[in-house]
């Protein structure tokens, strides 16, 4: 297994969200991952979609990444075969050819949100925030959305 764990040490210690991240492509996961670890995710790594099906069934993930050309698998055969466990996780698609045709797949599949690759950091970190406001009621620390603290 390829499975990398980040976490940003100077980020808040209490931040509560674990984030997988999947695509075979080691440069953008990588990206990815580094851009959610210095807002303070935790991050996980995953190389295929058969990896990503085996970490979530052994860590608590909060929310996961796909690409979707993978080999052997796509990110929404992936995600399909991680509902039968955890049919609530949120997942977003990340993929280099958002068609109209993948995008109706997507959102058939419950996909939170297709992202079109080249990835923009803002729109990630903004679809990010709304995925996890709306399934765990609360914007990540951090995040305008998020209430002050005293």
């Amino acid at each position: 297994m390829t499975a990398e764990t980040n976490t940003d040490p100077a980020s808040d210690p209490g931040h509560p969200f674990s984030i997988l991240v999947t695509d075979d492509d080691r440069g953008s996961r990588e990206a990815l991952a580094d851009l959610l670890a210095e807002r303070g995710f935790t991050t996980v790594q995953a190389a295929s979609g058969e990896e990503a099906i085996e970490i979530v069934r052994i860590e608590m993930i909060h929310l996961v990444f796909f690409d979707m050309h993978m080999p052997r698998m796509t990110g929404l055969e992936a995600l399909q075969q991680v509902r039968i466990f955890n049919a609530l996780l949120p997942a977003i698609l990340v993929t280099g050819d958002a068609t109209r045709e993948l995008i109706r797949q997507a959102f058939l599949a419950q996909v939170y949100s297709v992202i079109p690759k080249p990835v923009n950091k803002n729109i990630v970190l903004h679809t990010l925030a709304r995925a996890l406001q709306k399934v765990y009621g609360e914007p990540p620390p951090g995040d305008p959305a998020a209430p002050p603290t005293t």
